[in-house]
Protein backbone atom coordinates (compact mmCIF):
# COMPACT_ATOMS: atom_id res chain seq x y z
CA UNK A 1 0.00 0.00 0.00
CA UNK A 2 1.30 3.47 -0.87
CA UNK A 3 1.76 5.77 2.10
CA UNK A 4 1.74 9.54 1.82
CA UNK A 5 2.51 10.26 5.45
CA UNK A 6 0.57 10.60 8.68
CA UNK A 7 -1.49 13.59 7.55
CA UNK A 8 -1.56 13.10 3.81
CA UNK A 9 -4.70 11.76 2.12
CA UNK A 10 -4.56 8.41 0.38
CA UNK A 11 -7.01 7.94 -2.47
CA UNK A 12 -8.34 4.70 -3.84
CA UNK A 13 -9.43 5.89 -7.27
CA UNK A 14 -11.33 2.92 -8.61
CA UNK A 15 -12.21 5.00 -11.65
CA UNK A 16 -12.85 2.15 -14.04
CA UNK A 17 -15.90 1.14 -12.00
CA UNK A 18 -17.16 4.77 -11.67
CA UNK A 19 -18.83 3.94 -8.37
CA UNK A 20 -16.77 4.37 -5.24
CA UNK A 21 -13.90 6.53 -4.17
CA UNK A 22 -12.50 5.57 -0.82
CA UNK A 23 -10.29 8.07 0.99
CA UNK A 24 -8.11 6.65 3.78
CA UNK A 25 -7.05 9.39 6.16
CA UNK A 26 -5.48 9.28 9.60
CA UNK A 27 -9.09 9.39 10.81
CA UNK A 28 -11.59 6.59 10.02
CA UNK A 29 -12.33 5.91 6.36
CA UNK A 30 -14.74 8.27 4.68
CA UNK A 31 -16.78 6.86 1.77
CA UNK A 32 -17.66 9.14 -1.10
CA UNK A 33 -20.16 7.85 -3.65
CA UNK A 34 -20.53 9.06 -7.20
CA UNK A 35 -23.95 8.68 -8.76
CA UNK A 36 -24.23 7.04 -12.16
CA UNK A 37 -24.65 9.23 -15.20
CA UNK A 38 -24.87 8.58 -18.91
CA UNK A 39 -22.32 11.30 -19.65
CA UNK A 40 -18.81 9.89 -19.92
CA UNK A 41 -17.39 13.41 -20.27
CA UNK A 42 -18.98 14.55 -17.01
CA UNK A 43 -17.57 11.48 -15.29
CA UNK A 44 -14.10 12.07 -16.68
CA UNK A 45 -13.89 15.68 -15.52
CA UNK A 46 -15.41 14.91 -12.13
CA UNK A 47 -12.97 12.07 -11.53
CA UNK A 48 -10.07 14.19 -12.69
CA UNK A 49 -11.14 17.03 -10.40
CA UNK A 50 -11.43 14.77 -7.36
CA UNK A 51 -8.16 13.01 -8.02
CA UNK A 52 -6.48 16.37 -8.57
CA UNK A 53 -7.68 17.62 -5.18
CA UNK A 54 -6.36 14.67 -3.25
CA UNK A 55 -3.46 13.57 -5.41
CA UNK A 56 -2.00 16.54 -7.26
CA UNK A 57 -2.63 19.54 -5.04
CA UNK A 58 -1.03 18.05 -1.89
CA UNK A 59 1.98 17.39 -4.08
CA UNK A 60 2.05 21.03 -5.17
CA UNK A 61 1.69 22.11 -1.54
CA UNK A 62 4.64 19.95 -0.55
CA UNK A 63 6.74 21.56 -3.29
CA UNK A 64 5.68 25.01 -2.20
CA UNK A 65 6.82 24.29 1.36
CA UNK A 66 10.29 23.61 0.01
CA UNK A 67 10.45 26.40 -2.54
CA UNK A 68 9.09 29.80 -1.59
CA UNK A 69 8.93 31.39 -5.03
CA UNK A 70 5.71 31.21 -7.12
CA UNK A 71 5.17 27.86 -8.84
CA UNK A 72 2.16 28.60 -11.03
CA UNK A 73 3.91 27.76 -14.35
CA UNK A 74 5.33 24.57 -12.83
CA UNK A 75 1.89 23.63 -11.53
CA UNK A 76 0.36 23.96 -14.97
CA UNK A 77 3.12 21.91 -16.51
CA UNK A 78 2.75 19.11 -13.97
CA UNK A 79 -1.04 19.23 -14.15
CA UNK A 80 -1.16 18.70 -17.89
CA UNK A 81 1.69 16.20 -17.85
CA UNK A 82 -0.29 13.87 -15.57
CA UNK A 83 -3.57 14.35 -17.43
CA UNK A 84 -3.17 11.11 -19.43
CA UNK A 85 -3.03 9.20 -16.12
CA UNK A 86 -6.70 9.95 -15.58
CA UNK A 87 -7.81 9.31 -19.12
CA UNK A 88 -9.60 6.15 -20.26
CA UNK A 89 -10.59 5.07 -16.76
CA UNK A 90 -7.04 4.49 -15.51
CA UNK A 91 -6.58 4.86 -11.77
CA UNK A 92 -4.66 7.47 -9.86
CA UNK A 93 -2.05 4.85 -9.12
CA UNK A 94 -0.98 4.71 -12.76
CA UNK A 95 -2.61 1.51 -13.94
CA UNK A 96 -3.61 -0.14 -10.66
CA UNK A 97 -7.00 -1.08 -9.30
CA UNK A 98 -8.07 -1.81 -5.75
CA UNK A 99 -9.54 -5.23 -5.00
CA UNK A 100 -11.58 -5.47 -1.80
CA UNK A 101 -10.99 -8.97 -0.46
CA UNK A 102 -14.18 -9.17 1.59
CA UNK A 103 -16.26 -9.25 -1.60
CA UNK A 104 -14.76 -12.64 -2.40
CA UNK A 105 -15.42 -14.31 0.93
CA UNK A 106 -17.85 -16.80 -0.58
CA UNK A 107 -21.12 -17.23 1.25
CA UNK A 108 -21.94 -20.64 2.63
CA UNK A 109 -25.69 -20.18 2.94
CA UNK A 110 -28.24 -21.90 0.76
CA UNK A 111 -28.78 -20.42 -2.66
CA UNK A 112 -32.03 -20.19 -4.54
CA UNK A 113 -33.73 -23.55 -4.90
CA UNK A 114 -35.09 -22.77 -8.35
CA UNK A 115 -33.68 -21.35 -11.56
CA UNK A 116 -36.92 -19.75 -12.71
CA UNK A 117 -36.22 -16.30 -11.30
CA UNK A 118 -34.82 -14.70 -14.45
CA UNK A 119 -36.82 -11.92 -16.04
CA UNK A 120 -37.23 -10.72 -19.62
CA UNK A 121 -38.41 -7.51 -21.25
CA UNK A 122 -38.75 -5.89 -24.65
CA UNK A 123 -37.19 -2.45 -25.09
CA UNK A 124 -36.57 -0.38 -28.24
CA UNK A 125 -36.74 -3.38 -30.54
CA UNK A 126 -34.46 -5.55 -28.40
CA UNK A 127 -35.26 -8.61 -26.32
CA UNK A 128 -33.46 -8.35 -22.97
CA UNK A 129 -33.07 -11.52 -20.90
CA UNK A 130 -31.75 -11.53 -17.36
CA UNK A 131 -28.53 -13.52 -17.11
CA UNK A 132 -27.27 -15.09 -13.90
CA UNK A 133 -24.39 -17.26 -12.82
CA UNK A 134 -25.41 -20.92 -12.89
CA UNK A 135 -24.45 -21.48 -9.25
CA UNK A 136 -27.39 -19.25 -8.28
CA UNK A 137 -29.76 -22.16 -8.95
CA UNK A 138 -27.61 -24.99 -7.67
CA UNK A 139 -29.10 -25.17 -4.18
CA UNK A 140 -27.06 -25.23 -1.00
CA UNK A 141 -23.30 -25.35 -1.50
CA UNK A 142 -21.65 -27.17 1.38
CA UNK A 143 -18.00 -26.81 0.39
CA UNK A 144 -17.09 -23.75 -1.66
CA UNK A 145 -13.38 -24.64 -1.67
CA UNK A 146 -14.07 -27.97 -3.36
CA UNK A 147 -16.56 -26.39 -5.75
CA UNK A 148 -14.18 -23.64 -6.91
CA UNK A 149 -11.43 -26.19 -7.47
CA UNK A 150 -13.76 -28.50 -9.41
CA UNK A 151 -14.79 -25.55 -11.60
CA UNK A 152 -11.19 -25.22 -12.69
CA UNK A 153 -10.70 -28.95 -13.25
CA UNK A 154 -13.76 -29.14 -15.50
CA UNK A 155 -12.73 -26.00 -17.34
CA UNK A 156 -9.49 -27.69 -18.32
CA UNK A 157 -11.44 -30.55 -19.90
CA UNK A 158 -13.66 -28.02 -21.68
CA UNK A 159 -10.56 -26.48 -23.24
CA UNK A 160 -9.28 -29.87 -24.34
CA UNK A 161 -12.64 -30.58 -25.94
CA UNK A 162 -12.57 -27.33 -27.91
CA UNK A 163 -9.00 -27.93 -29.07
CA UNK A 164 -9.87 -31.51 -30.07
CA UNK A 165 -13.00 -30.39 -31.89
CA UNK A 166 -11.10 -27.77 -33.88
CA UNK A 167 -8.33 -30.19 -34.82
CA UNK A 168 -10.87 -32.85 -35.82
CA UNK A 169 -12.89 -30.49 -38.03
CA UNK A 170 -9.77 -29.20 -39.76
CA UNK A 171 -8.45 -32.73 -40.34
CA UNK A 172 -11.86 -33.96 -41.58
CA UNK A 173 -12.36 -36.55 -38.85
CA UNK A 174 -15.66 -37.18 -37.06
CA UNK A 175 -15.50 -35.68 -33.58
CA UNK A 176 -17.27 -38.62 -31.98
CA UNK A 177 -14.36 -40.80 -33.09
CA UNK A 178 -11.62 -38.49 -31.79
CA UNK A 179 -12.89 -36.70 -28.70
CA UNK A 180 -12.70 -39.67 -26.33
CA UNK A 181 -8.99 -39.20 -25.76
CA UNK A 182 -9.70 -35.90 -23.97
CA UNK A 183 -12.44 -37.18 -21.69
CA UNK A 184 -12.48 -38.51 -18.14
CA UNK A 185 -15.20 -40.64 -16.53
CA UNK A 186 -17.78 -38.73 -14.55
CA UNK A 187 -17.44 -39.22 -10.82
CA UNK A 188 -20.47 -41.20 -9.67
CA UNK A 189 -22.67 -39.45 -7.14
CA UNK A 190 -20.76 -36.14 -7.17
CA UNK A 191 -22.66 -33.19 -8.49
CA UNK A 192 -20.35 -30.61 -10.02
CA UNK A 193 -21.33 -27.50 -11.94
CA UNK A 194 -19.18 -25.75 -14.50
CA UNK A 195 -18.76 -22.01 -14.29
CA UNK A 196 -21.33 -20.80 -16.82
CA UNK A 197 -24.27 -18.44 -17.17
CA UNK A 198 -27.98 -19.07 -17.54
CA UNK A 199 -31.09 -17.39 -18.94
CA UNK A 200 -34.75 -18.37 -18.91
CA UNK A 201 -36.56 -19.07 -22.19
CA UNK A 202 -40.05 -20.32 -23.01
CA UNK A 203 -40.20 -23.35 -25.30
CA UNK A 204 -43.57 -24.71 -26.37
CA UNK A 205 -45.25 -22.63 -23.69
CA UNK A 206 -43.02 -24.01 -20.89
CA UNK A 207 -40.43 -21.88 -19.11
CA UNK A 208 -37.01 -23.43 -18.75
CA UNK A 209 -33.55 -22.31 -17.76
CA UNK A 210 -30.68 -22.98 -20.14
CA UNK A 211 -26.92 -22.43 -20.21
CA UNK A 212 -25.68 -19.72 -22.61
CA UNK A 213 -22.68 -20.70 -24.74
CA UNK A 214 -21.08 -18.88 -27.67
CA UNK A 215 -18.92 -21.95 -28.33
CA UNK A 216 -21.97 -24.09 -29.15
CA UNK A 217 -24.44 -23.93 -32.03
CA UNK A 218 -27.20 -26.46 -31.48
CA UNK A 219 -29.61 -25.51 -28.69
CA UNK A 220 -31.12 -28.45 -26.81
CA UNK A 221 -33.23 -29.38 -23.80
CA UNK A 222 -33.99 -32.66 -22.06
CA UNK A 223 -37.15 -34.34 -23.33
CA UNK A 224 -39.61 -36.96 -22.19
CA UNK A 225 -39.64 -39.86 -22.52
CA UNK A 226 -36.04 -39.79 -21.37
CA UNK A 227 -33.85 -42.86 -21.62
CA UNK A 228 -31.23 -41.35 -19.33
CA UNK A 229 -31.46 -37.82 -17.97
CA UNK A 230 -29.67 -35.89 -15.23
CA UNK A 231 -31.63 -34.09 -12.51
CA UNK A 232 -32.86 -30.64 -13.50
CA UNK A 233 -34.69 -27.93 -11.56
CA UNK A 234 -37.54 -27.40 -14.02
CA UNK A 235 -40.02 -30.01 -15.30
CA UNK A 236 -38.64 -31.97 -18.27
CA UNK A 237 -40.09 -30.87 -21.59
CA UNK A 238 -42.63 -33.29 -23.11
CA UNK A 239 -42.99 -32.71 -26.86
CA UNK A 240 -46.00 -35.04 -27.12
CA UNK A 241 -48.10 -32.55 -25.12
CA UNK A 242 -47.15 -29.56 -27.31
CA UNK A 243 -49.34 -28.95 -30.39
CA UNK A 244 -46.63 -26.80 -31.99
CA UNK A 245 -43.82 -29.41 -31.84
CA UNK A 246 -42.72 -30.99 -35.13
CA UNK A 247 -40.16 -33.67 -35.88
CA UNK A 248 -37.43 -33.11 -38.47
CA UNK A 249 -36.61 -35.80 -41.01
CA UNK A 250 -33.05 -36.90 -41.73
CA UNK A 251 -33.34 -35.74 -45.35
CA UNK A 252 -33.90 -32.10 -44.30
CA UNK A 253 -31.30 -29.32 -44.71
CA UNK A 254 -31.29 -28.87 -40.92
CA UNK A 255 -30.11 -32.45 -40.47
CA UNK A 256 -27.36 -31.92 -43.05
CA UNK A 257 -26.19 -28.87 -41.06
CA UNK A 258 -25.46 -30.89 -37.94
CA UNK A 259 -21.94 -31.85 -38.95
CA UNK A 260 -20.76 -28.23 -39.14
CA UNK A 261 -22.71 -27.24 -36.02
CA UNK A 262 -21.74 -30.14 -33.76
CA UNK A 263 -18.89 -31.95 -35.50
CA UNK A 264 -20.99 -35.10 -35.80
CA UNK A 265 -23.17 -36.24 -38.69
CA UNK A 266 -26.91 -36.53 -38.28
CA UNK A 267 -28.09 -40.12 -38.07
CA UNK A 268 -31.37 -41.35 -39.50
CA UNK A 269 -33.80 -42.93 -37.10
CA UNK A 270 -36.64 -45.26 -38.08
CA UNK A 271 -40.45 -45.11 -38.00
CA UNK A 272 -40.40 -42.19 -38.81
CA UNK A 273 -36.89 -41.45 -40.19
CA UNK A 274 -36.12 -38.69 -37.69
CA UNK A 275 -32.79 -36.86 -37.54
CA UNK A 276 -30.74 -37.97 -34.55
CA UNK A 277 -27.89 -35.89 -33.13
CA UNK A 278 -24.92 -36.36 -30.79
CA UNK A 279 -23.00 -33.61 -28.96
CA UNK A 280 -20.00 -34.42 -26.74
CA UNK A 281 -18.41 -31.94 -24.32
CA UNK A 282 -14.86 -31.96 -23.01
CA UNK A 283 -15.76 -32.58 -19.37
CA UNK A 284 -17.41 -35.90 -20.23
CA UNK A 285 -20.90 -34.47 -20.60
CA UNK A 286 -23.03 -35.34 -23.63
CA UNK A 287 -26.51 -35.06 -25.10
CA UNK A 288 -28.16 -37.39 -27.63
CA UNK A 289 -31.60 -37.32 -29.16
CA UNK A 290 -33.44 -36.06 -32.23
CA UNK A 291 -33.82 -32.54 -33.58
CA UNK A 292 -37.25 -30.97 -33.85
CA UNK A 293 -39.02 -27.64 -34.32
CA UNK A 294 -40.94 -25.72 -31.67
CA UNK A 295 -42.22 -22.26 -30.84
CA UNK A 296 -39.65 -20.29 -28.86
CA UNK A 297 -40.52 -17.20 -26.80
CA UNK A 298 -37.78 -14.82 -25.67
CA UNK A 299 -39.99 -12.64 -23.51
CA UNK A 300 -43.24 -10.76 -23.88
CA UNK A 301 -44.35 -11.11 -27.52
CA UNK A 302 -40.93 -12.04 -28.97
CA UNK A 303 -41.88 -15.33 -30.62
CA UNK A 304 -39.66 -17.41 -32.90
CA UNK A 305 -41.69 -19.91 -34.89
CA UNK A 306 -40.23 -23.22 -36.10
CA UNK A 307 -37.15 -22.92 -33.90
CA UNK A 308 -34.84 -25.88 -34.54
CA UNK A 309 -33.40 -27.49 -31.40
CA UNK A 310 -32.27 -30.81 -30.00
CA UNK A 311 -34.71 -32.92 -28.00
CA UNK A 312 -32.33 -34.79 -25.73
CA UNK A 313 -33.37 -38.33 -24.72
CA UNK A 314 -29.98 -39.43 -23.35
CA UNK A 315 -28.10 -36.72 -21.48
CA UNK A 316 -25.47 -36.89 -18.80
CA UNK A 317 -23.00 -34.45 -17.32
CA UNK A 318 -22.25 -31.25 -15.56
CA UNK A 319 -25.18 -29.05 -16.49
CA UNK A 320 -25.95 -28.05 -12.90
CA UNK A 321 -29.73 -28.41 -12.88
CA UNK A 322 -30.30 -26.42 -16.07
CA UNK A 323 -32.82 -27.75 -18.62
CA UNK A 324 -30.30 -27.65 -21.45
CA UNK A 325 -28.21 -25.21 -23.46
CA UNK A 326 -28.76 -22.41 -25.96
CA UNK A 327 -26.12 -22.10 -28.69
CA UNK A 328 -24.98 -18.62 -29.72
CA UNK A 329 -22.39 -19.75 -32.27
CA UNK A 330 -22.08 -18.92 -35.97
CA UNK A 331 -23.63 -21.89 -37.76
CA UNK A 332 -27.10 -21.90 -39.32
CA UNK A 333 -28.55 -23.86 -36.37
CA UNK A 334 -27.58 -21.34 -33.68
CA UNK A 335 -30.15 -19.08 -32.01
CA UNK A 336 -28.41 -16.07 -33.59
CA UNK A 337 -28.74 -17.39 -37.14
CA UNK A 338 -32.32 -18.53 -36.65
CA UNK A 339 -33.36 -15.08 -35.38
CA UNK A 340 -31.27 -12.99 -37.79
CA UNK A 341 -34.37 -11.70 -39.61
CA UNK A 342 -35.71 -10.42 -36.30
CA UNK A 343 -32.54 -9.08 -34.65
CA UNK A 344 -30.14 -8.56 -37.56
CA UNK A 345 -27.62 -11.12 -36.34
CA UNK A 346 -26.60 -8.90 -33.42
CA UNK A 347 -26.51 -9.91 -29.77
CA UNK A 348 -24.61 -8.86 -26.69
CA UNK A 349 -24.17 -9.86 -23.09
CA UNK A 350 -22.87 -8.52 -19.81
CA UNK A 351 -21.61 -11.35 -17.60
CA UNK A 352 -22.18 -10.68 -13.90
CA UNK A 353 -19.90 -11.66 -11.07
CA UNK A 354 -20.61 -14.98 -9.38
CA UNK A 355 -22.51 -13.74 -6.33
CA UNK A 356 -26.06 -15.13 -6.17
CA UNK A 357 -27.70 -11.72 -6.05
CA UNK A 358 -25.80 -10.46 -9.10
CA UNK A 359 -27.35 -10.46 -12.54
CA UNK A 360 -26.44 -9.39 -16.04
CA UNK A 361 -28.21 -9.43 -19.37
CA UNK A 362 -28.32 -11.13 -22.75
CA UNK A 363 -29.63 -8.68 -25.34
CA UNK A 364 -30.90 -9.82 -28.71
CA UNK A 365 -30.68 -6.91 -31.14
CA UNK A 366 -28.24 -4.11 -31.86
CA UNK A 367 -29.93 -1.00 -30.46
CA UNK A 368 -27.12 0.44 -28.32
CA UNK A 369 -29.55 2.73 -26.45
CA UNK A 370 -30.46 -0.21 -24.21
CA UNK A 371 -26.84 -0.77 -23.15
CA UNK A 372 -25.57 0.65 -19.86
CA UNK A 373 -21.91 0.88 -20.79
CA UNK A 374 -19.76 3.40 -18.94
CA UNK A 375 -17.02 3.61 -21.56
CA UNK A 376 -17.32 3.98 -25.36
CA UNK A 377 -17.65 0.79 -27.39
CA UNK A 378 -14.49 -0.14 -29.28
CA UNK A 379 -14.85 -2.59 -32.17
CA UNK A 380 -12.56 -5.13 -33.76
CA UNK A 381 -13.19 -7.33 -36.77
CA UNK A 382 -13.95 -11.02 -36.44
CA UNK A 383 -11.34 -13.18 -38.12
CA UNK A 384 -13.15 -15.40 -40.68
CA UNK A 385 -12.67 -19.15 -40.50
CA UNK A 386 -14.92 -21.11 -42.89
CA UNK A 387 -14.09 -24.42 -41.19
CA UNK A 388 -14.96 -23.49 -37.59
CA UNK A 389 -18.23 -22.01 -36.26
CA UNK A 390 -16.51 -20.02 -33.51
CA UNK A 391 -15.71 -16.34 -32.96
CA UNK A 392 -12.06 -15.45 -33.61
CA UNK A 393 -10.23 -12.17 -32.98
CA UNK A 394 -6.74 -10.81 -33.59
CA UNK A 395 -5.00 -10.07 -30.28
CA UNK A 396 -2.37 -7.42 -31.03
CA UNK A 397 -1.07 -6.62 -27.55
CA UNK A 398 -1.49 -6.64 -23.77
CA UNK A 399 -0.58 -3.95 -21.28
CA UNK A 400 0.01 -4.57 -17.58
CA UNK A 401 -0.33 -1.33 -15.68
CA UNK A 402 1.15 1.09 -18.18
CA UNK A 403 3.68 -1.37 -19.62
CA UNK A 404 3.10 -3.00 -23.01
CA UNK A 405 4.43 -6.57 -22.91
CA UNK A 406 6.33 -7.93 -25.89
CA UNK A 407 5.73 -11.36 -27.46
CA UNK A 408 6.19 -12.96 -30.86
CA UNK A 409 2.66 -14.36 -31.11
CA UNK A 410 0.84 -11.02 -31.02
CA UNK A 411 -1.00 -10.05 -34.20
CA UNK A 412 -1.24 -13.54 -35.69
CA UNK A 413 -5.04 -13.89 -35.38
CA UNK A 414 -6.85 -16.98 -34.24
CA UNK A 415 -7.74 -15.91 -30.68
CA UNK A 416 -11.16 -17.35 -29.83
CA UNK A 417 -13.62 -15.57 -27.52
CA UNK A 418 -15.96 -17.90 -25.65
CA UNK A 419 -18.60 -17.52 -22.93
CA UNK A 420 -18.41 -21.20 -21.97
CA UNK A 421 -14.71 -21.37 -21.08
CA UNK A 422 -13.74 -19.89 -17.72
CA UNK A 423 -10.01 -19.10 -17.75
CA UNK A 424 -8.32 -17.34 -20.68
CA UNK A 425 -5.53 -19.35 -22.32
CA UNK A 426 -2.68 -17.60 -24.10
CA UNK A 427 0.19 -18.87 -26.25
CA UNK A 428 3.25 -19.56 -24.05
CA UNK A 429 5.26 -16.58 -25.32
CA UNK A 430 2.42 -14.14 -24.56
CA UNK A 431 1.62 -15.71 -21.21
CA UNK A 432 5.23 -15.67 -20.00
CA UNK A 433 5.58 -12.01 -20.93
CA UNK A 434 2.29 -11.17 -19.16
CA UNK A 435 3.20 -13.22 -16.08
CA UNK A 436 6.67 -11.67 -15.81
CA UNK A 437 5.37 -8.11 -15.91
CA UNK A 438 2.45 -8.83 -13.57
CA UNK A 439 4.72 -10.40 -10.93
CA UNK A 440 7.10 -7.48 -11.27
CA UNK A 441 4.34 -4.96 -10.55
CA UNK A 442 2.49 -7.08 -7.96
CA UNK A 443 5.50 -7.50 -5.71
CA UNK A 444 5.85 -7.82 -1.96
CA UNK A 445 3.03 -10.30 -1.41
CA UNK A 446 3.60 -13.85 -0.11
CA UNK A 447 3.43 -16.56 -2.75
CA UNK A 448 1.14 -19.60 -2.69
CA UNK A 449 1.35 -22.99 -4.43
CA UNK A 450 0.24 -23.26 -8.03
CA UNK A 451 -3.09 -24.93 -8.72
CA UNK A 452 -3.46 -26.99 -11.87
CA UNK A 453 -3.19 -24.66 -14.88
CA UNK A 454 -2.81 -21.55 -12.68
CA UNK A 455 0.86 -21.10 -11.79
CA UNK A 456 0.99 -17.51 -10.52
CA UNK A 457 -0.54 -17.64 -7.04
CA UNK A 458 -0.42 -15.58 -3.85
CA UNK A 459 -1.48 -15.80 -0.21
CA UNK A 460 -3.61 -12.71 0.38
CA UNK A 461 -5.40 -13.94 3.51
CA UNK A 462 -3.82 -11.21 5.62
CA UNK A 463 -5.10 -8.32 3.52
CA UNK A 464 -8.40 -6.49 3.46
CA UNK A 465 -7.70 -4.92 0.09
CA UNK A 466 -4.85 -4.96 -2.39
CA UNK A 467 -3.77 -2.89 -5.36
CA UNK A 468 -3.50 -5.01 -8.49
CA UNK A 469 -2.08 -4.03 -11.88
CA UNK A 470 -4.61 -3.23 -14.55
CA UNK A 471 -4.65 -5.73 -17.45
CA UNK A 472 -5.79 -4.50 -20.82
CA UNK A 473 -6.07 -6.65 -23.96
CA UNK A 474 -5.67 -4.89 -27.31
CA UNK A 475 -7.21 -6.11 -30.55
CA UNK A 476 -6.99 -5.17 -34.21
CA UNK A 477 -8.55 -1.78 -34.93
CA UNK A 478 -7.57 -0.30 -31.54
CA UNK A 479 -10.30 -2.19 -29.67
CA UNK A 480 -9.61 -2.78 -25.99
CA UNK A 481 -10.83 -5.17 -23.32
CA UNK A 482 -9.98 -3.59 -19.97
CA UNK A 483 -10.25 -6.55 -17.60
CA UNK A 484 -12.45 -5.75 -14.61
CA UNK A 485 -10.90 -5.95 -11.16
CA UNK A 486 -13.06 -9.04 -10.46
CA UNK A 487 -11.58 -10.84 -13.47
CA UNK A 488 -7.90 -10.71 -12.54
CA UNK A 489 -7.66 -13.22 -9.67
CA UNK A 490 -9.22 -16.67 -9.25
CA UNK A 491 -9.85 -17.61 -5.62
CA UNK A 492 -8.87 -21.25 -5.21
CA UNK A 493 -9.40 -20.93 -1.44
CA UNK A 494 -12.25 -18.87 -0.02
CA UNK A 495 -10.06 -17.40 2.72
CA UNK A 496 -7.76 -15.91 0.04
CA UNK A 497 -4.84 -18.09 1.14
CA UNK A 498 -4.51 -19.32 -2.45
CA UNK A 499 -5.37 -16.65 -5.01
CA UNK A 500 -4.09 -17.07 -8.56
CA UNK A 501 -3.79 -14.95 -11.68
CA UNK A 502 -6.86 -16.04 -13.66
CA UNK A 503 -5.00 -16.51 -16.94
CA UNK A 504 -3.11 -19.62 -18.03
CA UNK A 505 -0.71 -20.76 -20.70
CA UNK A 506 -1.42 -23.11 -23.57
CA UNK A 507 0.90 -26.07 -23.99
CA UNK A 508 2.08 -25.11 -27.47
CA UNK A 509 2.56 -21.89 -29.38
CA UNK A 510 0.39 -23.00 -32.33
CA UNK A 511 -2.70 -23.89 -30.25
CA UNK A 512 -5.74 -21.64 -30.44
CA UNK A 513 -5.88 -19.11 -27.59
CA UNK A 514 -9.16 -18.39 -25.81
CA UNK A 515 -10.55 -15.30 -24.08
CA UNK A 516 -12.64 -16.88 -21.31
CA UNK A 517 -15.68 -15.61 -19.44
CA UNK A 518 -13.70 -14.78 -16.28
CA UNK A 519 -11.97 -11.91 -18.07
CA UNK A 520 -15.26 -10.80 -19.67
CA UNK A 521 -17.08 -10.02 -16.40
CA UNK A 522 -18.61 -6.54 -16.11
CA UNK A 523 -18.13 -5.91 -19.83
CA UNK A 524 -20.70 -5.30 -22.55
CA UNK A 525 -19.55 -7.65 -25.32
CA UNK A 526 -21.34 -7.02 -28.63
CA UNK A 527 -21.40 -9.57 -31.45
CA UNK A 528 -22.38 -8.26 -34.90
CA UNK A 529 -22.36 -11.44 -36.97
CA UNK A 530 -23.54 -9.79 -40.19
CA UNK A 531 -21.03 -6.96 -39.95
CA UNK A 532 -18.41 -9.43 -38.67
CA UNK A 533 -17.46 -7.08 -35.82
CA UNK A 534 -17.12 -7.53 -32.07
CA UNK A 535 -17.19 -4.71 -29.53
CA UNK A 536 -16.12 -4.17 -25.91
CA UNK A 537 -17.22 -1.59 -23.34
CA UNK A 538 -17.09 -1.48 -19.55
CA UNK A 539 -20.45 -1.96 -17.84
CA UNK A 540 -21.50 -2.64 -14.26
CA UNK A 541 -23.69 -5.62 -15.10
CA UNK A 542 -27.31 -5.40 -13.97
CA UNK A 543 -30.63 -6.42 -15.49
CA UNK A 544 -32.59 -3.53 -13.98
Amino acid sequence: MHQWGPNQPFLFCSLAKFQLLRISLSSPSLPLFLSHTHSDITHSYLRFFLCSIFYVFPFFTAIKMVRAKPLFPAKLFLLFSILPIFDNGVQCFQGKKVLSMYKFQWKQESNSSTCLSQKTRWENGAAILEMKHKDSCSGKILDWNKKLQKHLIMDDFQLRSLQSRMKSIISGRNIEDSVDSTLIPLTSGIRIQTLNYIVTLELGGRKMTVIVDTGSDLSWVQCQPCKRCYNQQDPVFNPSTSPSYQTILCSSPACQSLEFATGNLGVCGSNPPTCNYVVNYGDGSYTRGEIGMEQLNLGNSTTVNNFIFGCGRNNQGLFGGASGLVGLGRSSLSLISQTSAMFGGVFSYCLPITEAESSGSLIMGGNSSVYKNTTPISYTRMIPNPLLPFYFLNLTGITVGSVAVQAASFGKGGMMIDSGTVISRLPPSIYQALKGEFVKQFSGFPSAPAFMILDTCFNLSGYQEVEIPNIKMHFEGNAELNVDVTGVFYFVKTDASQVCLAIASLSYENEVGIIGNYQQKNQRVIYDTKGSMLGFAAEACSFD
